[in-house]
């Protein structure tokens, strides 16, 4: 045989060999980048549906065990504790005959949408209780004043509602509640005592231990009031104004008194939505609708005395 023809032949033998290790190298990736992509996936596909049977369960005891949703979470992330309502004290669960009283309260104001809740509100020559917090641009100052000329109850849910800032000392709490304080009190002339934790007094979110923070409040004569009732508006679930007043309405005819928590914030328009029908569904079972005072019966999830 021709020594070239030897050589040529041995070249082509050692290029396909080349060739067919390039195939295999590319079809090895190929099929490793495949199943590795199918594993992220289902991996990620696991963790979302975890994470949503959480968001779930947390709801439900938000709500009393009974709502299926996903978790709190509006802008603010408010931080709602595993709270369950069944736990309420016997002593404020409603007979036959009893008549409801129901306190709607609405966190994270001032906003876009105060004005709208307000103004629903007047339509309905209803009173209703807002924990606020602290801003200082004239549309909010004015929603201050509104709330109290309009007979509503003023009440404080930190300055800055940042967790790690106000939780972070008791110095830093005094400080933060001393700011929203001063802030009410310059722009209505109310000196309020009405407080509400960001997260509530059961807290988890922060790590923070909340008994120091309650009894300073304890020492200092100012009262907090978390809820029993939860709308569901705190969730990420895209509940509708319908589903909104259902939440309610389940669980306010349990309770002689309830405390209802919604939101006053620039992307709660279900919540908005719901107010009207919420107040004609609570005046048709003849419930008293109140804004929180002195006399209210407080509703809160850690109690800590004196």
């Amino acid at each position: 045989m021709d020594p070239n023809a030897t050589v040529d032949i041995e070249r082509q033998r050692r290029r396909r060999k080349r060739v067919k290790q390039i195939k295999t190298f590319i079809v090895s990736f190929i099929t490793f980048w495949i199943i590795a992509s199918i594993a992220a996936i289902s991996f990620l596909t696991y963790k979302v549906i975890s994470l949503q049977n959480q968001l779930n369960d947390l709801s439900a005891k938000m709500s009393g065990g009974s709502v299926s949703a996903s978790n709190y979470a509006d802008g603010d992330n408010d931080g709602l504790a595993l709270i369950n309502y069944a736990s309420t004290a016997e002593e404020n669960l409603a007979q036959a005959g009893d008549t409801l009283k129901v306190y709607l309260t609405f966190d994270d104001g001032p906003s876009e949408n105060s004005d709208r809740i307000l103004d629903i509100l007047d339509d309905y020559n209803v009173k209703a209780t807002f924990f606020v917090n602290g801003r200082e641009d004239e549309h909010s100052l004015a929603v201050y004043k509104r709330i109290v000329d309009e007979g509503h109850t003023i009440a404080m849910h930190s300055y800055s509602h940042n967790y790690s800032e106000l939780y972070s000392s008791l110095d830093s709490f005094t400080a933060d509640l001393n700011r929203i304080q001063g802030l009410i009190y310059d722009t209505t002339g109310v000196e309020c005592n009405l407080y509400r934790f960001p997260g509530g007094s059961s807290n988890k979110i922060s790590n923070a231990d909340m008994s120091e923070y309650i009894t300073y409040l304890n020492d200092n004569d100012i009262r907090y009031l978390d809820w029993n009732v939860a709308s569901g508006d705190a969730t990420t679930q895209a509940y509708t104004s319908d589903d909104l007043v259902e939440n309610v309405m389940k669980d306010v005819v349990k309770y002689k008194t309830s405390v209802v928590l919604m939101h006053d914030a620039d992307n709660k328009d279900a919540t908005v939505e719901a107010l009207p029908k919420l107040i004609e569904q609570l005046q048709g079972i003849g419930a008293l609708i109140l804004p929180v005072s002195e006399d209210t019966d407080l509703i809160q999830h850690v109690s800590i005395s004196n």
